[in-house]
């Protein structure tokens, strides 16, 4: 089976390697040059272009930034439904709205090409290590056809639903994990310019009912270490608040959470912290407060 690989960026490129390393053929293309040329290196062939990825293989991952970019490496002008044959099957591990994904589908559909939506969450760690977990929309049966590749970059798979649910899922999933982080970040401001060691505090929250992922994973090895390196990124976050933002718009569903936290990591984006961890938006309420929250030597 050859195996098409578009965008390698932070994530593409890690989940591409474990692909190539797991002894698939692999074709790739990214309009950035240097990390084609690393995949070269490794004997990996490399496309023109999305289309000329597609001509001669069986399936096609991508990993891009946005909803339009997508659309248009499948739909464009030599993107992949100009030379995919029919029973291609195209997986996207993008993080994008719903209803991009379900209009691409509409079109690819009619020239018998496959879509599954399958967003990742774990980060680059994740990818790396291929312990991602995904999230996939589209067709059982196609999602089985692939299975055996996306085991070698995933440790969980979840079938949630038709087309677009893979990425109402990841969505949703990051709307909690960043209206939590903003959370987390308040709290544990509010309880050290309160007089409380923040360990005390991360002791007894955990085992207590306010515990959260973002309490457990980014207080000691982001916040009480001032480490701020990503992670994951604000500007990935504020980009995943916006995806559900833009949906809810469409439901007409008011978002009061989601708007807040998203204008907090636009706050963290203004002071120069878009590409560190999410956890650095307690360094807002650092400011306010003239605090800082770390682990007491």
């Amino acid at each position: 089976m050859k195996i098409g690989f578009i965008g390698l960026g932070v994530m593409g490129k890690r989940i591409a390697k474990r692909i190539h390393d797991a002894k698939y053929n692999l074709k790739v293309f990214d309009v950035m040059e240097d990390p084609v040329e690393e995949f070269k290196k490794m004997g990996v062939e490399a496309g023109k272009s999305p289309g000329e990825v597609a001509f001669d293989t069986e399936v096609i991952f991508m990993s891009l930034p946005n909803s339009q970019i997508v659309t248009n490496v499948v739909l464009g002008e030599d993107g992949i439904l100009s030379k995919a044959k029919p029973g291609t099957i195209v997986v996207d591990l993008s993080s994008i709205t719903p209803k991009a994904i379900r209009k691409i589908y509409e079109k690819t559909n009619s020239k018998g090409v496959e879509i599954l939506d399958a967003p990742v969450s774990g980060g680059s760690a994740g990818a790396e290590a291929g312990t991602l977990t995904i999230m996939v929309g589209g067709k059982k049966e196609i999602l089985y056809k692939v299975m055996p590749i996306l085991e070698t970059i995933g440790k969980t798979i979840y079938h949630v639903g038709d087309v677009g649910a893979g990425d109402t899922v990841k969505l949703v999933n990051n709307l909690l994990l960043g209206a939590n982080m903003v959370a987390t970040a308040e709290a544990l401001a509010l309880g050290v310019k309160a007089g409380l060691n923040p360990e005390v505090m991360f002791e007894v929250i955990t085992s207590s009912s306010g515990n959260s992922y973002a309490l457990k994973a980014k207080y000691p090895k982001f916040i009480s270490k001032r480490n701020f390196e990503p992670g994951f990124m604000v500007n990935l976050q504020y980009k995943d608040l916006q995806l559900a933002v833009d949906t809810a718009k469409d439901l007409g569903l008011p978002l009061v959470m989601g708007n807040n936290a998203q204008q907090m990591y636009e706050m963290a984006k203004a002071e120069g912290f878009g590409e560190k961890d999410i956890s650095s938006v307690i360094k807002l309420y650092e400011k306010w407060s003239g605090i800082t929250v770390r682990k007491e030597e």
